[in-house]
């Protein structure tokens, strides 16, 4: 992969119907940007990146034989899951870190942030989910997320969260087969993030208007610091996804998407 593509797609042939996106895979800062003043223990941390959501995603990609895919370049240079409108599609604070050398941008360079960072990723989403349409493939959107277990002081105890769209029936479906595995695990319905807040822009832009099954899921990181954690709710997670899919939960959604690719053609 070079270094400077903004996007990478993982196992592109893949035949699942999951096609699971990593918004926050990477806490890469390309060359021009140096550290922006931060240091190496900031960068990283939580506010560059979500730490283990990458790691999770590629074990369901190899697991499932699903597709991936994922920005490579960290949120301090631009937030792939925020509007081009959104206050916080580049962060000048994130939580208690001041980020200076994001303060007051030229419209050049937040122009140019747009054009080769977070353009190129959801051009990238339609494009292959296009394709996917066109070849007949169920697809079922996954945005793969992690979120810190303490967030402005507050302590958050939900090991994972699960945020919906407009439909929630798959997102619902997931949950349920978390349950059934683990009935004492605490799943956070819309934790740590409420839907539709402003904090899912892959979720809407690629899974509501496409029509598409979708949900969206937030592990807490310190649940996937390590090689086990990792293997654990990457098993966790797959068996889940492929219950919700078995269930038929996202099966009304698909004609949906398939006719509108036909009315757009």
């Amino acid at each position: 992969m070079s270094i400077e593509k903004a996007v990478e797609i993982v196992n592109e042939k893949g035949r699942s119907p999951f096609l699971f996106v990593c918004d926050h895979a990477s806490n890469r800062l390309p060359a021009r940007y140096g550290t922006l003043g931060l240091t190496l223990e900031e960068l990283e941390s939580h506010i560059a990146w979500d730490p283990g959501a990458q790691a999770v995603s590629l074990a369901m990609v190899e697991a499932l034989d699903a597709q991936l895919i994922q920005s490579t370049v960290s949120r301090l240079i631009i937030d792939c899951n925020r509007g081009l409108d959104a206050p916080d599609l580049i962060w000048t604070l994130s939580e208690r870190t001041r980020i200076a050398a994001n303060e007051n941008l030229d419209p050049q360079e937040r122009q140019f942030r747009i054009d080769a960072y977070h353009r190129p990723f959801h051009e990238a989403i339609d494009a292959v989910i296009a394709k996917r349409l066109e070849r007949g493939q169920e697809t079922v959107l996954v945005c793969m997320h992690s979120f810190t277990p303490v967030y402005h002081g507050v302590a958050r105890p939900w090991p994972v969260g699960l945020i919906h769209g407009v439909d929630t029936r798959f997102t619902r479906a997931v949950s349920d087969a978390l349950i059934a595995e683990d009935p004492a695990l605490n799943v956070g319905w819309n934790e740590p993030y409420a839907a539709l807040n402003g904090v899912t822009l892959t979720l809407e832009k690629h899974g509501d208007a496409e029509g598409l099954a979708a949900v969206m899921v937030e592990i807490r990181n310190d649940e996937i610091s390590g090689p086990a954690g990792v293997a654990d709710w990457a098993g966790r997670l797959g068996r889940a996804l492929v219950a919700a899919h078995a269930s038929g939960a996202a099966d009304r959604a698909q004609p949906a998407a398939q006719a509108s690719r036909k009315r757009e053609a």
